[in-house]
């Protein structure tokens, strides 16, 4: 499609998905390459730079005294197709742009519209970048294109898919969800946002368990060994980054193998794709959550596309074919047919047919999202150049402050004016580009609600707006949502729950972070947090509490009269008491007298001490002595241990028992067999006997 002006935008448009590549023997002049598969969605959003090139030409408050033209191509969904035409156009030098037979072309264009695609843009905006012609794409949302050292005069009215990646972070962070399995197309746009998402999700704390990608070949075995590891992993949501196609065969593999019970989040790449909504898949597809791109109004649109005829595009310019093409495909007929498409009964075109008549998407301005976006394309040129032409000599922006002309303009000039672009579309939206070339991120919510009949409706429930205040980009309507399970509740996807207080989390070696055992906190120590990656222990005078959450003062606890160990302790040390108490009563203190009594004592026991070192072995005193050492070391060496690990009073009475024991083993030991000599055998308390041994050696 074209339109002369005195200014041309380019624009690049998937009207057709499939490309016809003619036999090339290289015997004759080669034919061209031809397109099929017409797209009622690609043609509408060519109609709607159409739209708003006339409309911004009707304003006179935007671009006054100025015609803007159009070069509209279909790149057919295929790369070769569309770098030929982006070269076309940045050109001027392909034939179509031949106005008359005078060969005056056309100026080239200044400004490219599209392409849809991100593979394409990559390729597309590595080359005009080398020209700084600027490109501003509608639907391409690689991150990779956000590199300004490669993509110099590339721009987006769409959000980049690390936007798109945060979005679906904050939602799924929202809804507790922390173990995700990942399905994605073997694209750039798969990969890049595969990509993203790993990264992405391990920062804010969740994981990956499975990563899938989807093949371009649909082999029926690698799409049952997909669906085989959805079916078998415990993760009950599935994010997918892919477009209806590669995803449409996943999705039959799916009700084959009859996999239900899982919460699916679409990209915006097919959260708004209608070739899902089918009774046969709302089963297993209901309810899904997903990422659109955000919805507009166009004042106008609706009837300026119900308005379309073929006879108002001359058949004779080339690239004027779309309207004849989509009437043909609307209405089943031809315009100007062969003969044998009439000799078959084919229908004939009259070209006044009304599109008012037929069900067709060309006129449901209902869902405008890439259309919306490419309006916002057209207008960015528009004001970028408008503010060009605003330009006040000696104040302008290149070397000199020289300011741009008309007459020399260069794309690089309206790059910079690009750049700087700042403008709100009648719906109220702002329009600018940071510093990478991506515009402000703002994302509809959508979810699949399976009606009662058997019909599908998309419903906005929440909104993201990455320009909003930190901590308030998501808004999100629970209560709207249609959860697609018999509970009527969101799904738990978790690998394992949150470790409560009083537990610790413990890694399960080998496998993802998000997999973890709960340990209990030992005695003593305490964890006040959910899903604490250690126990503290408490101060000295504190006690952990039976949950282990916190530290509770040592309360002081004594040795109860009325219990038995109480009534033992105490008996045994009134025993010993009681037998001081004896020996101070007999043996009356004196301080003169005592000291006196002790040197004796100490003297005689010298003295003796001497005078029977050679005495016979009957005395026995170091075999009494060793007995005595023996009892009171086995005491000491046990109370170390029962000491320690005895808790609270029982310490105290461990003490005791210790002393007691210990006291009383060596009073035994040492004195018991002499006082039984002397009360009990006092017949053996003689020299004769204590000689006894000594008088039978010789």
């Amino acid at each position: 499609m074209y339109q002369k002006g005195d200014v041309i935008l380019g624009g690049l448009f998937e009207v057709h998905y499939f490309t016809v590549f003619p036999e090339l023997s290289f015997t004759s002049e080669p034919q061209q390459l031809y397109c099929e598969g017409f797209t009622s969605c690609g043609f509408q959003q060519a109609q709607t730079m159409a739209f708003a090139v006339d409309e911004i030409n009707r304003n006179p408050d935007l671009l006054p005294n100025i015609k803007l033209g159009y070069q509209l191509y279909d790149d057919c969904q295929k790369l070769g197709v569309s770098l030929r035409a982006a070269m076309s156009l940045a050109s001027g030098r392909e034939k179509e742009f031949l106005l008359d037979e005078t060969c005056s072309g056309s100026p080239p264009v200044l400004g490219i519209v599209g392409d849809p695609g991100s593979t394409n843009s990559i390729a597309i905006s590595s080359v005009l970048g080398l020209f700084r012609v600027p490109m501003v794409s509608h639907y391409a949302t690689c991150s990779c294109l956000s590199d300004r050292s490669k993509y110099p005069s590339f721009f987006r009215t769409i959000p980049s898919d690390s936007f798109q990646v945060r979005a679906m972070i904050q939602i799924l962070h929202r809804l507790g969800w922390t173990w995700v399995g990942l399905v994605f197309s073997d694209d750039d746009y798969g990969v890049y946002a595969a990509r993203s998402f790993h990264s992405s999700l391990a920062e804010s704390g969740g994981c990956v368990a499975y990563s899938q990608v989807l093949p371009k070949d649909n082999r029926p075995t690698e799409l049952q060994r997909i669906v085989g590891e959805i079916k078998s992993s415990t993760a009950r949501v599935v994010v997918v980054f892919s477009n209806e196609a590669y995803l449409l065969p996943l999705v039959d593999e799916v009700v084959v193998q009859n996999v239900k019970g899982l919460q699916w989040i679409a990209s915006e790449a097919w959260s708004t794709s209608s070739v899902f909504h089918t009774p046969r898949l709302m089963p297993y597809l209901g309810g899904t959550l997903g990422i659109a791109i955000r919805r507009g109004e166009i004042p106008g649109l609706k009837d300026y596309l119900l308005s379309i005829r073929p006879d108002d595009q001359p058949a004779n310019n080339p690239g004027n074919n779309m309207v004849r093409q989509f009437w043909e495909a609307v209405f089943g007929c031809r315009l100007e047919p062969p003969a044998s498409w009439v000799e078959a009964g084919g229908d004939v075109c009259t070209g006044q047919e009304d599109l008012r008549d037929v069900e067709t998407d060309c006129g449901d301005v209902s869902e405008l999202r890439p259309e919306y976006n490419v309006y916002k394309a057209v207008y960015a040129l528009a004001h970028a150049l408008h503010d060009l032409l605003q330009c006040v000599p000696g104040r302008g922006p290149f070397s000199g402050h020289r300011c741009a002309s008309l007459q020399r303009l260069e794309p690089w000039q309206v790059v910079h004016y690009l750049e700087r672009v700042n403008f709100t579309t009648g719906f109220g939206d702002r329009v600018s580009f940071d510093d990478n070339g991506d515009a402000l991120a703002i994302y509809d919510i959508m979810n699949w609600v399976w009606l009662q009949d058997g019909s599908v409706q998309v419903e906005t429930v929440g909104v993201i707006d990455e320009s909003a205040p930190a901590g308030q980009e998501l808004t999100l309507d629970e209560d709207r949502i249609f959860w697609n399970f018999e509970s009527k509740k969101p799904p738990r996807s978790v690998c394992s729950e949150s470790c409560p207080p009083g537990t610790r989390v413990a890694r399960k070696k080998g496998e993802p972070v998000c997999c973890f055992n709960c340990i209990s906190c030992a005695e003593g120590e305490v964890s006040n947090t959910t899903d604490s990656a250690e126990c503290l222990r408490c101060p000295e005078d504190f006690w952990s509490s039976p949950e282990r959450d916190l530290c509770i003062p040592k309360g002081v606890e004594f040795l109860s009269y009325q219990e038995s160990l109480g009534i033992s302790l105490m008996t045994a040390s009134l025993l010993g008491a009681l037998i001081c108490a004896v020996v101070l009563g007999i043996f009356t203190p004196g301080f003169g007298a005592l000291l006196g009594y002790i040197g004796l004592l100490a003297f005689l026991s010298f003295l003796l001490a001497f005078l029977a070192r050679n005495l016979p072995d009957n005395f026995n005193e170091a075999k009494f002595i060793t007995f005595s050492m023996l009892i009171f070391c086995a005491v000491w060496i046990s109370f170390v241990p029962a000491y320690v690990s005895s808790p609270g009073m029982y310490a105290d009475a461990v003490e005791i028992f210790a002393i007691l024991a210990s006291s009383f083993g060596l009073l035994v030991a040492l004195f018991g067999p002499k006082c039984y000599i002397i009360l009990l055998r006092p017949e053996r308390n003689t020299k004769k006997a204590l000689m006894g041994r000594a008088t039978t050696k010789t």
